[in-house]
């Protein structure tokens, strides 16, 4: 069964928001006391967070649909919905966060780091938060918004300082065992280590980190064997150690050859040239090894690198290897740039920007977008006349009849607000004049062809009044 995995597709949704609340205050002797729904909860977040504890992305492989609680609905007096719980998801340190076409949207390294991955939804407004002075009993309320829901990829990049690149049985396993605690598989046939190993070695006052990473053969960088599955694991590394194995059995390998075969495929990754290099010739323990090693070490040099003769096995030339590696790690963490403080910075909007636009489609449709209309439009109830109106009367506010003119567009064109996909469209009538003043007694509004039935009923009723008391007036006693 698979213990690792660096590489999933997670499905994120967030809470939705909860439904605002219309009620009216009622009580013995005042049965219209106020308007007094309260607002809905906030939908939670689905947030990813760097846990030191977690190694693998195994979780998530088996169970990639996560999904945040919903904010709860407003109640009459004056009681607000409960907001819905943050779903936080622990990831490894060094983990990638992509959209499904392979834009970077957050790397997540350091322990506590943090990105929301899916944001909730706003709660909507109850209708004692709609009152004012001009609609003093508002008969509707705002919709909760729906939260977001997103497909990402996270990929896991090994956080390490030094990396064992080499052949398949070339000793890297071996060596990553001797210089720390890991323990990882080791046997006598290829690709026995099937995922990046992680051993802590402590050289001097210096404590550093090191990757044990599958082997590496011809057209790794293209995907075969492991090694297009794994170069992610080397990037973060500061230093790159070839580990050459001088006592293969195959007749056809050298130490040479393997270098330049694994310093190829590294070419072809790409964004590894800065990294420094130090070659550790294995096995020397093995006569015809050590032989070996002696023969290729001057040609080695010759190319630059610094070059370790060592054998995990007998535990030749390790501690010489731990101590060169620490001064390579030490002089690349020296050169680091310091972290900063994080500084917050204020961008204020532009005198111009009005937060949305209007643009006439080939099909002679206006389409208006933004963030503001969009949300208004999402919290709309559109079988509620009234907040119906609402709607009008803020997107008038918002100067979007406005821009609507400018833009051309004559009374019964077409107007859609949003993206293509998921867009309220409706017949324009134009009103720039329209405001919360226009707007007659509660639950009419002239922009509404038809009448609200619960205003008709009103109308109704005080016309039976009336004519009651006309004949009241007209009763004459005997």
């Amino acid at each position: 069964m698979t213990t690792f995995v660096d590489r999933v597709e997670l499905h994120v949704a967030a809470g939705n928001g909860g439904h605002g609340c219309a009620s009216v205050h009622r009580e013995k002797f005042k049965p219209l006391g106020g308007p007094d729904g309260g607002n809905g909860g906030r939908g939670g977040d689905v947030i990813l967070t760097v846990d030191q504890s977690v190694t693998t992305l195994l979780d998530y492989h088996h169970s990639p649909h996560r999904k945040a609680t919903n904010g709860k609905p407003g109640e009459g007096g004056h009681r607000s919905g409960k907001d819905g719980q943050d779903l936080v998801l622990p990831v490894p340190d060094g983990t990638v966060v992509l959209d499904k076409a392979g834009n970077v949207l957050a790397d997540l390294v350091g322990h506590g780091t943090s990105y929301v991955a899916a944001q909730g939804g706003r709660g909507g407004l109850g209708n004692a938060a709609l009152a004012s002075a001009r609609r003093k009993a508002p008969g509707f309320a705002l919709l909760g918004e729906p939260g977001d829901v997103r497909d990402v990829v996270l990929e896991l990049k090994t956080v390490a300082d030094v990396a064992l690149v080499g052949y398949p049985s070339a000793g890297k396993s071996s060596l990553i065992s001797v210089l720390s605690a890991a323990k990882p598989k080791i046997a006598d046939y290829p690709f026995t280590t099937l995922v990046p190993n992680l051993g802590v070695v402590t050289a001097g006052s210096t404590v550093y980190t090191i990757a044990d990473v599958p082997g590496l053969i011809p057209g790794a960088s293209q995907g075969k064997g492991l090694g297009l599955e794994f170069l992610r694991h080397v990037e973060r590394c500061s230093v790159l150690v070839h580990v050459l194995d001088t006592a293969t059995l195959e007749s056809d390998r050298d130490p040479l050859s393997d270098l330049d075969v694994i310093e190829e495929e590294l070419r072809q990754y790409g964004g590894l040239d800065d990294r420094p290099r130090i070659v550790v010739l294995n096995k020397v323990d093995v006569p015809d090894g050590r032989e070996l090693a002696e023969m290729v070490r001057p040609d080695l040099q010759a190319r630059g690198y610094r070059v370790f003769e060592v054998s995990a096995v007998a535990h030749i030339g390790l501690k010489e290897l731990s101590y060169a590696l620490a001064e390579l790690v030490g002089r690349a963490r020296a050169a680091k740039p310091k972290e900063e403080a994080t500084r917050i910075v204020i961008r204020p909007k532009a005198v111009d920007d009005a937060g949305f636009t209007v643009t006439r489609e080939d099909d002679g449709l206006y389409r208006v977008r933004g963030e503001k209309p969009e949300r208004w439009v999402r919290q709309t109830d559109f079988n509620n006349d009234e907040a119906v109106g609402y709607l009008a009367d803020r997107l008038n506010r918002l100067g979007v009849e406005e821009e609507l003119m400018k833009a051309g567009a004559r009374s019964g064109d077409g107007v859609a607000i949003g993206p293509e996909e998921n867009a309220v469209v409706f017949d324009w009538e134009p009103s720039v004049m329209a405001g919360a003043e226009m707007l007659g007694r509660r639950g009419e509004d002239h922009r509404l062809d038809g009448v609200r039935p619960a205003a008709q009923r009103r109308r109704d009723r005080q016309a039976e009044r009336d004519e009651l008391q006309r004949e009241f007036d007209d009763f004459e006693p005997f």
